[in-house]
């Protein structure tokens, strides 16, 4: 069985459309029409179920659960080949000694073309269905990702990288002037929105400062036009560590987050990567706005320098969601960031340092549980992006992924009797890719592994 477009499944889902809110769906129907949204969930006990059930043509057999797809908010799809290297150094210098020579390579579409279709493929099979992606300065290399996004059937976002400012950014990888970045980039914006492939608009394109460090003042500002003009997403950077945070301070005289709504660059389609040292102020500067922040607990342990304050930035408004920051984080999957954002608020809660007294070790109320961590890594990024994925609702896309907790190879032992949120702690905790066996966007089937495992019937049986 492949794709699902015009069929009605059976089975168990889960889903947090709010932080806190786990909605288990046991022994459910979610119908998916011709082009691949919801049209129904049918719920034991509500009228028409029962004719919902026995017209179901897919059925999920014990021990399968469906997942929303993973929305990941943060991706620097041209770092996948260092992943997992240059890890013990600080931000700045693992930029300019390692990732922008890496990224410069991208001049080269051959190369750009085997990293980008195995980052792409291995995202998905991770089940992330949504992706939003920093590109590089090159015009033809992102576009290709776009391609191979389309090609691969996942939904992404996908911004060319702006960073023209020669004091800052080295001779050998750069925009080769102010102008000739803002002229790329509308030119970006004009090919994803005509590309032939892109009917749906499954792949939209974003307007991406690469950071403020990286950007001329001009180039913040024609940006900021551009995004006004043409109603894209924005993602850039924003105070992510010490060096980078007070390097903004020292030239605007302000935060990331005062600098950027200067600019016109702070949009209800803006995601703001990191925020680590955002302030309160900034907090609700960002929340007016209706801006995101991509929360990367896993590469904020080796570049940010400090915890990013969650339930803070939650409890004022602001929408956050998750994100890998490949390759700043040494994971593809979202998994791993769930984990991390649990373990992140915890430690921010109680404290590191064991030479100060309990009451001043931490941050109080810093800690989510783990409806909220599963409802950052999917209805929340499709929150902050502002699209209809992350839940089984209706009117919103099929974007899912089958776990099976039962595959011998996978990591997931469910020994003795458990109740449904138990079982989906262990698939958030112990989850890895055997035990994702297939994965959809938009109905479509993008990834799998053992299609075997789920049982068709006849639509019409005779």
């Amino acid at each position: 069985m492949t794709d699902v477009r015009g069929r009605s499944i059976f089975g168990t889902f889960f889903h947090a459309p709010a932080p806190g809110a786990l909605e288990v769906l046991h022994e459910a129907v979610v119908a998916v029409d011709e082009k691949g949204t919801i049209s129904r969930v049918a719920r034991r006990g509500e009228s028409g179920y029962e004719a919902a059930r026995a017209a179901a043509d897919v059925v999920l057999p014990d021990g399968c659960y469906l997942l929303p797809g993973f929305v990941d908010l943060h991706v620097h799809a041209p770092q996948y080949p260092q992943l997992g290297q240059a890890l013990d150094v600080p931000l700045e210098v693992w930029l300019q000694k390692y990732t922008f020579p890496l990224e410069a390579r991208y001049a080269n579409t051959d190369f750009a073309r085997r990293s980008y279709e195995a980052l792409v493929a291995d995202l998905l099979s991770h089940g992330t269905t949504t992706g939003l992606y920093f590109a590089t300065v090159h015009q033809e290399a992102t576009r290709l990702l776009v391609d191979i996004c389309l090609e691969k059937g996942q939904r992404a976002l996908v911004g060319k990288v702006v960073m023209d400012d020669p004091a800052t950014c080295p001779d050998f990888y750069r925009d080769g002037s102010t102008e000739a970045a803002l002229a790329d980039t509308r030119a970006f914006i004009d090919y994803v929105r005509a590309h032939p492939d892109n009917g749906e608009a499954r792949v939209l394109p974003v307007v991406t400062p690469r950071f403020i460090p990286s950007c001329t003042d001009e180039s913040l500002a024609g940006l900021g036009k551009i995004a006004a003009e043409s109603g894209c997403h924005v993602q850039t950077h924003c105070s992510e560590s010490d060096w980078e945070h007070g390097f903004v301070l020292e030239r605007h005289g302000v935060t990331d987050t005062e600098s950027l709504d200067r600019f016109g660059l702070l949009t209800r389609r803006t995601v703001l990567a990191h925020g680590t040292f955002i302030t309160g102020a900034d907090m609700d500067r960002i929340a007016q706005r209706g801006s995101a922040v991509a929360h990367c607990p896993l590469s904020n342990v080796y570049f940010s320098s400090a915890v990013f304050p969650l339930r803070a930035a939650m409890a004022r408004g602001v929408r956050v969601g998750l994100g890998t920051d490949i390759s700043g984080g040494p994971s593809a999957s979202l998994f791993d960031s769930v984990r991390m954002a649990l373990a992140a608020g915890r430690m921010l809660e109680i404290g590191v340092n064991p030479d100060l007294p309990p009451e001043r070790r931490g941050r109080p109320d810093s800690r989510i549980d783990t409806a909220t961590a599963f409802h950052l890594a999917t209805a929340a990024g499709g929150h902050a992006l502002d699209l209809p994925i992350g839940q089984f609702t209706p009117g919103y896309h099929f974007d899912a992924m089958l776990i099976d907790t039962r595959v011998p190879d996978g990591t997931i032992r469910i020994l003795a009797e458990s109740s449904l949120e138990d079982v989906l702690q262990k698939i958030l905790y112990l989850a890895s890719k055997p035990n994702i066996v297939q994965v959809w966007v938009g109905g479509h089937s993008v990834a799998t592994r053992t299609p075997s495992a789920i049982k068709t019937v006849p639509s019409n049986p005779s």
